[in-house]
């Protein structure tokens, strides 16, 4: 897959913003804060109809803006040239694309896959197990529709029980009601989610190992917050945490809970790797997560690198390359010009929200 062309208008601080997309490789320089990271964040929004910054679609809308569109041009193995667009009012957001309007997130997530490399990227090692488990979840769901479904009705159940249980848990037969619909999903999700980080780990031993010298290896571990064999043992281990949610107000056991554990040579990364370590460790994150998209979706992802790829030194920015399978289309932004590796860029400059041409590089 790649972008042919693209058009923002009123999307965070871009204007209107119409850009033909040349070659494989596109370079977007500025300063700071004059949009760049903007720009990416709306390429990656056809993925998941979601910001990857995690902001709600108001937050999207410029300043005074009343309505914001995307529109894109697609190359697309599977759907030839796809025309897609986005708009937002503050009545909500619709989507359309060659098969018409987009009434069912199902229908879409996953189609246009991206993947975004960024700078904040580290955080995923150091940060809370939601960072882990919201980029696990968004990885699983964009390739298995039925994947989706079963997390959005456990999140749904989740947030009911949650009510009950601020009310003080009175009514025993709703929590009950809510704790076999959870158990249900869990059922569904644990199995999915053993599945898929076994698929992942197998790719991401693989990317890293093109990254780093011989000798490290490194794995990715699900752990589950807890362990069950069925549905009755689910909804039993709920039952027996009543007490204790209904104190804290919350349901404090299930797989909202989950989290996942890098690793490097048996040891968790998060205690035990350098700055450098982590840096490619979760870079061979992001090109399992393009190498997976491909072996599920059959679409190689455009790849979306936010500021990463100045951070690396000559020898690991040379392994990045190396390690792309596919010939991917890569789009990237930086303060300054590209780094040297040998390969034609296309340059567009980027200034208070204007994005403008420039003459290709070739560095």
């Amino acid at each position: 897959m790649r972008f042919r062309q693209v058009t923002l208008q009123g999307f965070r601080n871009l204007p209107l913003a119409t850009v033909a997309l040349e070659g494989m490789r596109t370079f977007l320089c500025g300063a700071n804060a004059q949009g760049k990271t903007n720009f990416l964040e709306a390429m990656g929004y056809v993925t998941a109809l979601r910001s990857f910054r995690g902001a709600e679609s108001r937050a999207l809308m410029g300043l005074g803006q009343p309505q914001t569109g995307l529109a894109f041009v697609v190359e697309h193995e599977q759907f030839g040239e796809s025309r897609i667009t986005v708009s937002f009012t503050s009545q909500g957001r619709e989507v359309t694309w060659e098969q018409g309007r987009v009434t069912r997130m199902a229908d879409f997530i996953g189609k246009f896959p991206t993947v975004v490399f960024s700078s904040q990227d580290n955080q995923f090692l150091r940060g809370s197990p939601s960072l882990r488990r919201r980029w696990l979840d968004l990885t699983l769901a964009a390739m298995d529709p039925a994947y989706l479904t079963a997390l959005q009705r456990y999140t749904r159940a989740v947030a009911e029980r949650n009510m009950l249980l601020k009310q003080g848990g009175r009514d025993a037969g709703a929590l009950e009601a809510f704790e076999h619909e959870l158990a249900a999903h869990a059922v569904t999700l644990g199995a999915k989610r053993v599945e898929g980080v076994t698929a992942l780990n197998e790719l991401f031993c693989v990317a890293h190992a093109r990254l780093v010298p011989e000798g490290e290896r490194a794995g990715v571990v699900y752990a589950p917050d807890s362990v069950f064999a069925s549905r009755e043992e689910f909804a039993s281990m709920l039952v027996k945490s009543r007490p204790r949610d209904v104190l804290l107000k919350s349901t404090e056991r299930g797989l909202h809970r989950d989290d996942l554990e890098l690793m490097l040579d048996a040891r968790p990364a998060k205690q035990f790797s350098s700055e450098g370590q982590q840096r490619c460790l979760v870079i061979a994150l992001r090109l399992a997560q393009a190498a997976y998209f491909k072996l599920k979706g059959g679409v190689t992802p455009v790849l979306l690198c936010d500021d990463v790829l100045g951070e690396l030194d000559p020898a690991r920015r040379s392994k990045f390359w190396a390690s792309l399978e596919g010939a991917p289309q890569v789009i990237a932004t930086g303060t300054s010009l590209p780094p040297a590796d040998g390969a034609a860029w296309q340059v567009l400059h980027v200034a208070q929200g204007n994005v403008f041409q420039a003459a290709p590089a070739t560095t």
